[in-house]
């Protein structure tokens, strides 16, 4: 399993180069390269009977070939005559003249094509470019006669090449391979070996000869839920399962150097900084994160709240009992502009107490940044609010004790390993607003605590959402000039997407110009990524301020912007965002006692997708059932953000098709870790350490 896939037949050193690109590198990776489909190939066809534009497959011994060069240069056709039992087929390649040393007199293949019409024949049937084989002596084939593994092309080698290389693979694997799951568990789970669930996955050989039956099991393998696909599918949930209760349980042996008290003190500068009641929820999640900050063990919680449900000043009470005990805190969102928005928060709502706030962000001058760094390094800066750049060598603190995270999804683990690396043993709180099914959450934070803020402050209304069609805009502007009418604040968002960055930002610049002169008694601002990070520091100032009425921005304000007398937003060519960011970017609004709305402005399209986005936003603004749709519609990795976000990459698990074997798996993970813990057999190390190998990646240094 662990070869280079270098040395396997047909491989060597410049399609090794291809495949390392796709991350296989070796037979083992080569095997978890799975068919996304299989087509049964079984059923061969007469060559009498045949009409035009349906696929066959057809069997049969070529009886005459012929070669045509067409009239333009460089274009040929080669024509073969094929027989079977009960009559010919014409069947011709395109540019293809090679094929002539291939194809002679005599030799017996299998074509599996389209017919189609010939043109060139007074409509005479054709068989054009087909997938061809030659059949070996015993007229057996890999392409042909058998239920065929469809392959995702990688780079220049295609599903054929692919699958020809797996049958080697395949056919020189031994009966009996590593195993991830312990031999007592799968037989009690009545899974199929690993060996034959691979050979399975790969070459299936189906049980059924009846038509209706081999249809049936086709339906299984095609839609993942083969007995070798669950085998598969359960070896990897739980392998995970197990990495995050190994995780889990090297944190409670684990003591922290710090020591961290609740005492009248701390209470006392705690009630300070509250502008109002807390809910509920609030001070529950408080408690949760106060009782783990007194724990002899770091924490390692998730705080998770859906827009505009108050982690912020949660996240600020938990700094203020750090602090208070003599330690330092820091916070590190993904962006300058969450960093600064979290650095005018902590600043206002901390202002009762003293403390020094200091931010650091990349477009820091340098004397500005040096200054920034010899503070925290002395202890004068109390609490350190930033971005990535909290991370860089240069920066040192002096006794770092509690770590917050916002949105950690958007940052790689390397980052957030090195955050923790700058204090000893610190406490880390992780924050978001990206409301996580449970199924989801069992995977993206299993080594975490979850606490949740699940009711928004008093005085929230819920915003209410419409959708309109693009020629409907008009009612749209006329929304904004009645907000702007009674004195409250407008979000009109643009769509920012890498491929056509410049004509999205050039549209949202537009767009800020033609409502300057649509609304000219009020200031309209523009707000984009491409901005220097004093124009958008003062963009948003002078928004927060009230001076700048109607802000024209991209998804820069998708996360923390928090504008009270803002009560209306506007989101252009809403099809091109997906649900959860609808939902984020909708969370800018209804952040005060006023009634807030969101007008969706888009082109459903023909699809459907987008118009289930913009219905279910219309219908609820709950995170969570929101959030149920948007994996549903979109899958995890896709809903949470990009590959970077740390979200484990499965190959053969579907959170939402898996979810009852996740559930099992999680059960037998934590009886797999207490039996690994209490009395370690050489299977059980085996097993360990393959999982170890397989998940260092996602959860670092915490595995090993």
């Amino acid at each position: 399993m662990d070869t280079p896939v270098q040395f396997l037949k047909g491989i060597g050193p410049r399609r090794s180069e291809i495949l390392a690109a796709h991350g296989i590198r070796t037979v083992g990776d080569l095997l978890h390269h799975v068919p996304f489909r299989y087509e049964d190939r079984t059923r061969f066809r007469s060559t009498v009977g045949l009409r035009p534009e349906e696929w066959v497959l057809l069997r049969g011994e070529v009886c005459s070939v012929r070669g045509v060069s067409g009239r333009r240069r460089g274009f040929s056709v080669f024509e073969l005559l094929v027989r079977d039992e009960r009559g010919t087929v014409r069947v011709k390649f395109f540019n293809q003249p090679y094929l002539r040393r291939v194809y002679q007199p005599g030799v017996r293949m299998v074509l599996y094509g389209q017919v189609k019409r010939d043109p060139y024949a007074r409509g005479a049937l054709v068989v054009v470019n087909p997938e061809c084989e030659i059949l070996n002596e015993d007229g057996e084939g890999i392409h042909s006669g058998r239920v065929v593994p469809v392959y995702r092309r990688l780079g220049d080698l295609k599903t054929r090449t692919l699958r020809q290389i797996l049958h080697e693979v395949v056919t020189g694997l031994p009966r009996e391979i590593p195993d991830g799951i312990p031999a007592g568990l799968a037989r009690k789970l009545r899974l199929p070996e690993k060996g034959a669930a691979v050979r399975q996955l790969h070459f299936p050989e189906f049980r059924f000869r009846r038509p209706e039956e081999r249809d049936r099991e086709l339906a299984r393998y095609n839609s993942g839920s083969s007995p070798a696909h669950k085998r598969m599918i359960f070896e990897e949930l739980f392998n995970l399962q197990v990495a995050i209760r190994m995780v889990r349980e090297g944190r409670v042996r684990q003591v922290k150097e710090h020591t961290i008290r609740l005492d009248d003190r701390v209470r006392t500068a705690l009630k300070k900084i509250l502008p109002f009641h807390p809910t509920e929820a609030q001070k529950r999640a408080l408690g949760e994160i106060a009782a783990d900050l007194g724990s002899p063990h770091p924490m390692r919680r998730l705080l998770q709240g859906d827009v505009g449900s108050g982690k912020t000043i949660v996240a600020a009470q938990a700094a203020v009992i750090a602090v208070e005990n003599g330690y330092q805190a820091a916070v590190m969102a993904p962006t300058e502009i969450l960093a600064e928005q979290h650095f005018y928060s902590f600043r206002r709502l901390l202002e009762p107490l003293g403390y020094r706030i200091d931010l650091f962000k990349g477009s820091l001058r340098s004397k500005e940044k040096r200054l920034a760094q010899e503070r925290l390094e002395r202890g004068e800066t109390r609490i350190a609010i930033g971005t990535h750049a909290l991370v860089q060598e240069s920066v040192r603190f002096q006794r770092l004790a509690l770590a917050v995270i916002d949105e950690q999804h958007r940052f790689g683990v390397v980052e957030r390993n090195l955050l923790r690396e700058k204090g000893r043993r610190p406490d880390v709180l992780v924050m978001t607003a990206t409301p996580i099914p449970r199924s989801l959450a069992l995977t993206l934070y299993g080594d975490l605590d979850v606490s949740v803020i699940d009711e928004l402050p008093p005085g929230r209304q819920p915003v209410a959402t419409s959708w309109l069609e693009p020629g409907e805009r008009p009612r749209a502007l006329a929304a904004i000039e009645r907000t702007v009418r009674e004195g409250h604040q407008a979000y009109v968002v643009y769509p920012l997407v890498e491929e056509t960055e410049r004509s999205d930002l050039r549209a949202a610049t537009e767009a800020a110009g033609e409502l300057g002169g649509r609304f000219p008694r009020v200031r309209v601002g523009l707000l984009h990524g491409r901005m220097k990070g004093e124009e958008k520091e003062e963009t948003m100032r002078a928004f927060a301020a009230g001076e700048i009425r109607i802000l024209v921005a991209t998804t820069v304000i998708e996360v923390g912007v928090d504008v009270p007398n803002a009560t209306l937003m506007v989101i252009e060519h809403a099809e091109r965002f997906g649900l959860a960011q609808l939902h984020q970017l909708r969370g800018r609004v209804g952040r005060g006692a006023d009634r807030s709305e969101c007008i969706l402005v888009g082109d459903a399209g023909p699809g459907g997708e987008a118009r289930r986005r913009m219905d279910i936003l219309c219908e609820t603004n709950d995170g969570f059932r929101i959030a149920e749709t948007d994996l549903e519609l979109r899958g995890p990795g896709e809903m949470i953000g990009t590959r970077q976000s740390g979200i484990p990459a499965f190959r053969y698990a579907n959170l939402l098709r898996d979810r009852r074997a996740l559930e099992i798996a999680r059960v037998e993970a934590e009886r797999f870790v207490a039996g690994l813990l209490r009395r370690p057999d050489a299977e059980s190390r085996r097993i360990a350490g393959m999982i170890r190998e397989r998940w260092k990646e996602h959860f670092g240094p915490a595995l090993s």
